[in-house]
């Protein structure tokens, strides 16, 4: 065990006060430049065969922890959970993640994030201008499921379609359940804004979305897993290309610290908990065993990771940050 001893202190600040008086420079007691205050783009870049991924934080929203934050827990259990994980028991972070994939010679988004003027979120857009990727540049948008976080992306401030050029293509079972008058006549109160958000966002798109079904394959080596239950539509991705695999998840999981190691465990967001408990468990089951990389939207950036097997949960092992590309 390292211990810093009362002589060895002596002596270094000695020889510090040496330097000094020998005329060696020291290092100045404060910066130059003021501090900046803000967080600097975030994008990572990993490959899965010869597809080019580009991980792209979209900001982080932090809220006090809501009492039924997980449904089926008591509060002592999840503020255990998130101390445990050594972060605060009294709020929630939650990243977002969008996927940029360059792939068969098309650039391909995977969700859009929260959109509206840039700022603790809604930083996909100024990301990949730092990037140098203009948004008519953008082949093609791949919806996983109609939640705001998700969608609101696909519009600018105004209103007007932020990727002009870009085939949108949503899952045709989401678009089933959101588009159904009769769905939203009889939903509660508290899910009515949803619907009419769902309407906002694809109502510039009339006519022009593609609506795909469950495993069908939406680009080159991309398809469409159904995993209901977070919503009736929601669609994670099978990834393959050139003999190596990735799991997009998109929400099958949300925050990692409590749902990976509890797949059990039920979000609020989570429309049907039972469902998504056991299509989480299911899912995760297989992506263990396979050993195969699995990308999460709400996963800590850059959201990429291995699930290692652990009693009746997983563990959650984070992939090696890599400053290449291999």
């Amino acid at each position: 065990m390292f211990e810093l001893s009362r002589r060895a202190l002596l002596a270094g600040t000695a020889a510090l006060a040496g330097a000094g008086a020998a005329g060696l420079p020291l290092r100045p007691a404060g910066a130059a430049t003021p501090a900046a205050g803000r967080q600097v783009p975030s994008a990572y870049r990993y490959k899965v065969g010869d597809v080019e991924i580009t991980a792209i934080a979209d900001g982080m929203r932090t809220f006090p922890l809501p009492s039924g934050f997980v449904r089926n827990q008591t509060p002592e259990a999840v503020k255990a959970a998130l101390k445990a994980a050594f972060l605060s028991d009294t709020q929630v972070s939650m990243p977002f993640t969008v996927l940029l994939l360059n792939v068969g010679g098309r650039l391909v988004l995977v969700d859009t994030g929260n959109g509206g003027e840039p700022g603790v979120v809604g930083q996909l857009r100024g990301t990949l201008g730092t990037l140098g990727i203009a948004p008519e540049a953008i082949d093609q948008v791949v919806i996983s499921h109609f939640h705001a976080d998700h969608i609101n992306g696909l519009l600018l401030p105004d209103g007007t379609p932020a990727f002009p050029k870009a085939q949108v293509m949503v899952p045709e079972p989401e678009w089933a359940f959101w588009m159904d008058e009769g769905q939203m006549s009889r939903a509660p109160d508290a899910m009515k804004p949803s619907f009419q958000n769902v309407r906002r966002v694809f109502k510039p798109f009339e006519g022009k979305l593609e609506r795909y079904a469950w495993d069908k394959e939406v680009a080159p080596g991309l398809t469409a897993v159904g995993t209901p239950g977070h919503t009736p539509g929601h669609t994670s991705f099978a990834l393959e290309s050139n003999f190596e695999e990735m799991f997009i998840q998109s929400d099958l999981t949300s925050i990692a610290a409590l749902f990976v190691p509890n797949p059990s465990w039920q979000v609020q967001f989570d429309m049907d908990g039972p469902k998504a408990a056991e299509t989480r468990k299911a899912t995760l089951d297989r992506i263990a065993a396979d050993r195969t990389r699995i990308a999460g939207y709400h996963f800590p950036f850059p959201a990429v990771a291995h699930l290692d097997k652990a009693g009746d949960g997983f563990r959650y092992v984070p992939v090696l940050w890599n400053p290449a590309m291999l």
